[in-house]
């Protein structure tokens, strides 16, 4: 495990900063969900939250509970006490790949993946539900706006679907809270990939979570070293349902209560997987692939695109 302490690159966009992981003091039992965006973030929070509190009632609404703490819409230094006041084992999100945050060997570190043309599409929405007012308005509270002209300004996003689904593929962007791209998205899975060996990082997947949610949850359990039973996690599990999520939005979305979301329900939208089947021509699937076969190494690829349970491949093996 690397140095707390040693240098890493910063990864910033207009939303998140990495920097503002400086200074962070860790306790031991922290847990640090690092995902690229639209990947399950808040689906794994709330798992991580029904364990450590054993049923559905938390001290404070989740998404005040469990900061992103790269995100520039509050003072950091308001983030930091936020998590310092707390005496709970802590949960922390961040949209920061592995080699830009702190590792500490006493916290875990969860990284969660995702079949890339599900985000592309995923990601599309959610931007559309994003009141980029509101969140400017709290990012010059916050941090001020002067540095907006560093960054490149956003082309306009393409009306047609298929197009849009190429700029996924070919954009070069860095990730670490920005759009998602398949390049920002695949770097930052094989940054916990790398480190699938480490006896304090752990992979999940979008598709495990999906297909039988009471078992990873007691696979997470195993991970934290929180005692459940198999028929306490099926009803920790129900509490964790789209549905079950979506009455509590207000509640679990990030960010909810400082007014970002034009619907902060249709934040847990329905669908999301396989979309992509109905947008992608035979033509722009084949060029997604040898992008994918450029970027990443096939046992990482075929995790990437079907989760632990029906790839048959466990990062933890």
């Amino acid at each position: 495990m690397a140095d707390a302490h040693a240098p890493r690159p910063r990864y910033r966009s207009i939303v998140a900063d990495s920097a503002r992981w400086d200074g962070f003091a860790f306790r031991p039992g922290d847990v640090v969900i690092s995902t690229p965006s639209k990947c399950g973030t808040t689906w794994t929070q709330m798992l991580c939250a029904l364990l450590i509190f054993d049923g559905p009632e938390f001290p404070a609404p989740l998404e005040q509970m469990s900061p992103w703490i790269d995100m520039c819409n509050r003072p950091i230094a308001e983030v930091m006490a936020v998590l310092a006041a707390q005496t709970h084992r802590r949960v922390i999100k961040t949209h920061t790949p592995l080699d830009g945050i702190p590792l500490h060997p006493a916290v875990t570190y969860l990284v969660v993946g995702r079949d890339p043309r599900d985000v592309a599409i995923s990601r599309q929405r959610h931007v559309a539900n994003v009141d980029w007012e509101q969140f400017l308005a709290l990012r010059a509270a916050a941090i001020g706006n002067a540095d907006l002209a560093e960054f490149p300004e956003d082309p306009a996003p393409s009306e047609d679907p298929a197009e849009r689904f190429r700029i996924f593929v070919t954009d070069d962007a860095p990730g670490g809270g920005g759009p998602p791209t398949l390049a920002s998205m695949l770097q930052h899975l094989d940054t916990g990939w790398q480190r699938r060996g480490d006896p304090n990082v752990f992979l999940f997947h979008y598709a495990d979570l999906k297909a039988d949610l009471a078992s990873e949850l007691l696979r997470l359990a195993g991970v934290l070293g929180i005692p459940c039973s198999p028929d306490r996690a099926r009803k920790l599990a129900a509490e964790a349902s789209l549905a079950r999520m979506r009455e509590r939005g207000g509640d679990i979305a990030p960010s909810a209560s400082r007014g970002i979301w034009k619907d902060a329900s249709a934040f847990f939208r329905s669908g999301g997987t396989r979309e992509w089947c109905e947008r992608v021509s035979t033509a722009d699937h084949a060029a997604y692939e040898a992008r994918v076969a450029a970027l990443v190494r096939p046992d990482l690829a075929v995790w990437v695109h079907g989760g632990r349970l029906a790839s048959g491949v466990d990062p933890q093996l």
